[in-house]
C-alpha cells in the first residue's frame, strides 16, 4: 500500500477566551438574516457548510474523518451547528462544542465566500458569542490562525475573547482532499 501524499502547512494558532459575557448589546443582523439551528444536521449538510465556509482558509480536519464518526459528533448533545441565512440561502455557519463543560468552545466559525463583505460577520459572531453565554458556561473559548480569513482575529479581539497564547503548529494535510493551499503558508 502507497504511502499518502502530505502537503505540509505551518501556522501561527491563537487560542482564545472569554471570561464573562460582553456587558453592551451586540449589532443585530441585517434585514433578511437569520439564524437557525440545524436540530438535527445531517452529515451531508454539515460537510456542505464546513466545505463552503472553509475552502479557502485550509479547514481540513472535519473532512478527514468517516461519516460515521462526523455522525458520532454531529449526534453529541454537547455540540450544536448554527445556520446563518440570508435571504433565504446559507451564509454561514457556527458550532458550538459543550463537551468539554464548564467551557464552551467555538469550535468553528465563518461565511460562505458570497456572503464575506456584507456586513454579516461581526453581528454574525456576536449571535454565536451571545448563544454561547446564554447557558452560562465558566467561559468561551475559540482558536483562530494564519490560515484563517485576516479579520478573524480583529473580529474576536473586537467583541471580547483575549488571547491566552500562540503556538506554531505544522499541519500534515493530505493532499487527496484537493484543497488550495496558499504558497505563504507551505511549510519548507
Amino acid at each position: 500500500m502507497a504511502s499518502e501524499t502530505i502537503i505540509p502547512v505551518a501556522v501561527d494558532v491563537t487560542f482564545l477566551r472569554m471570561d464573562e459575557a460582553p456587558e453592551e448589546p451586540g449589532p443585530a443582523l441585517p434585514p433578511g438574516a437569520e439564524v437557525v439551528q440545524a436540530t438535527r444536521c445531517s452529515v451531508a449538510f454539515y460537510r456542505y457548510l464546513y466545505g463552503t465556509v472553509g475552502e479557502d482558509y485550509v479547514w481540513w480536519l472535519r473532512r478527514t474523518l468517516p461519516d460515521a464518526d462526523l455522525a458520532a459528533i454531529l449526534a453529541d448533545r454537547g455540540v450544536t451547528i448554527h445556520v446563518l441565512y440570508q435571504h433565504g440561502e446559507p451564509a454561514g455557519f457556527y458550532e458550538l462544542d459543550r463537551r468539554n463543560r464548564p467551557f464552551t468552545n467555538l469550535a468553528y466559525f465563518g461565511l460562505m465566500p458570497h456572503a464575506i463583505g456584507l456586513g454579516l460577520g461581526r453581528a454574525f459572531l456576536r449571535h454565536a458569542v451571545d448563544t454561547a453565554w446564554a447557558e452560562h458556561p465558566r467561559g468561551l473559548t475559540v482558536n483562530t490562525c494564519t490560515a484563517d480569513h485576516p479579520r478573524a482575529l480583529p473580529n474576536y479581539h473586537a467583541v471580547g475573547f483575549g488571547t491566552l497564547r500562540k503556538v506554531r503548529e505544522i499541519w500534515q494535510v493530505p493532499a487527496r482532499l484537493g484543497l488550495p493551499i496558499p504558497e505563504r503558508l507551505r511549510y519548507r
